[in-house]
C-alpha cells in the first residue's frame, strides 16, 4: 500500500494536489492512503521549503509546484512496482 503525503499548509494547490491523488489512487485501482501534513515543524524535515510537497513512501518526489495529473499518475503507478 502506498503512503502518500501531501505537504503544505492548505494553499489551493495543496488541497488539489491532495485532491488528484486520491483520484489517481481510485481510477487505477491503487492500494494507498493519502494524508495532509500542514504542520510546518514536520514539513521541515523533508527538508523542502516550497510547497506544495509530495512523499511517496518516505521519499520525497515533488515540491513547489502543482504537477501535472498525467505526470502525478505516472509517479503513483511507477511507485506500486517499487
Amino acid at each position: 500500500m502506498l503512503q502518500i503525503k501531501v505537504l503544505g499548509g492548505g494553499c489551493s494547490n495543496c488541497i488539489n494536489l491532495a485532491k488528484m491523488c486520491t483520484e489517481i489512487l481510485e481510477d487505477n485501482k491503487i492500494e494507498g492512503e493519502v494524508t495532509k501534513v500542514t504542520d510546518f515543524q514536520e514539513i521541515m524535515k523533508y527538508g523542502i521549503l516550497t510547497t506544495p510537497g509530495l512523499v511517496i513512501n518516505e521519499k520525497v518526489v515533488h515540491y513547489g509546484k502543482l504537477p501535472t495529473k498525467s505526470t502525478l499518475t505516472h509517479w503513483l503507478i511507477e511507485s506500486t512496482t517499487k
